[in-house]
């Protein structure tokens, strides 16, 4: 038992298990068709015999996404360290919520059930999700989830910063380069990312620059520099999505480019609301 386990009302009245709230984690894979990874709740858990998503109670000192997967990991046999997190779907009942943690898998793992709270453990294919017994608050929500199943990757073009106000950020060259990438490393999670419907992402960024300097790599801070070498046609590549889950959100005030990424599939959005982030 944890400091969350136990049963709170809202303030509509619902009781609802998790005294500081409730996460549980949407796993997906693509290839080569598209599934997610649900959990058969036993039948002396809650909502028994029914499919929805691992998880559970919060404690009082976690955060969603860290509840989720260790939520995920005490009921399954999964390995939470090979799970990338992309996003956030909360429903809030006044006085408690539950997140849905949205998060992929490079390969699907073979995921056993590991607890007594667990019936069994499948990965279904997203067509066949609603013909399963569901957990009516998963049912409800599937039509969401199941769009929000995105990589997010915000793409700045560093060309649209120039003149900006960057609150300090003048100089040119490498030594504008690093400070720009530095900025964007501190962001952390976006709220309402243009173009994807979670509550909060967990975008890949990637710097983009239209230089042969040598900046290039992620050097640590999780932000990603690119040096375009091949001017237009290199950034058009560049803002087009890689995978069939992939949004891209591109950073550009170039109207041929923007036109390009739109074409693409990606999402533009402006140099003023990337720097709203950054104040």
């Amino acid at each position: 038992m944890g400091d969350g386990d136990g049963w709170v009302t809202c303030d509509a009245g619902h009781r609802h298990w998790g005294r500081h709230g409730a996460a549980g984690l949407l796993l997906y894979h693509l290839a080569p068709e598209p599934h997610v990874l649900l959990q058969k709740r036993a039948l002396l858990s809650i909502g028994g015999g029914t499919w929805g998503i691992l998880g559970g109670a919060r404690h009082s000192h976690e955060d969603a996404v860290t509840g989720a997967l260790r939520e995920a990991g005490e009921e399954s046999t999964l390995d939470p360290s090979v799970v990338r997190v992309h996003g956030l779907i909360g429903e809030h009942h006044g006085g408690w919520s539950y997140e849905t943690v949205i998060a992929s898998v490079a390969e699907r793992p073979d995921v056993r059930r590991a607890s007594f709270e667990t019936a069994a453990v499948d990965w279904v294919h997203v067509d066949e999700v609603p013909g399963r017994r569901l957990f009516p608050a998963f049912a409800d929500g599937w039509s969401r989830l199941r769009a929000a199943l995105v990589r997010p990757v915000l793409v700045v073009h560093a060309a649209a910063l120039d003149g900006t106000d960057g609150g300090g950020m003048g100089g040119g060259g490498a030594d504008r380069l690093v400070r720009w990438r530095d900025r964007l490393a501190a962001i952390g999670p976006i709220e309402n990312l243009p173009g994807t419907v979670a509550d909060l992402s967990y975008p890949e960024i990637v710097l983009a620059a239209e230089d042969t300097d040598p900046v290039q790599g992620e050097d640590g801070t999780g932000v990603r520099v690119v040096a375009v070498r091949d001017g237009a046609e290199g950034l058009a590549r560049l803002v087009a999505p890689r995978a069939p889950d992939e949004h891209r959100v591109v950073v550009t005030g170039d109207t041929a480019l923007r036109r390009r990424a739109e074409e693409a599939g990606a999402t533009v959005a402006g140099p003023r609301w990337l720097l709203g982030l950054l104040s």
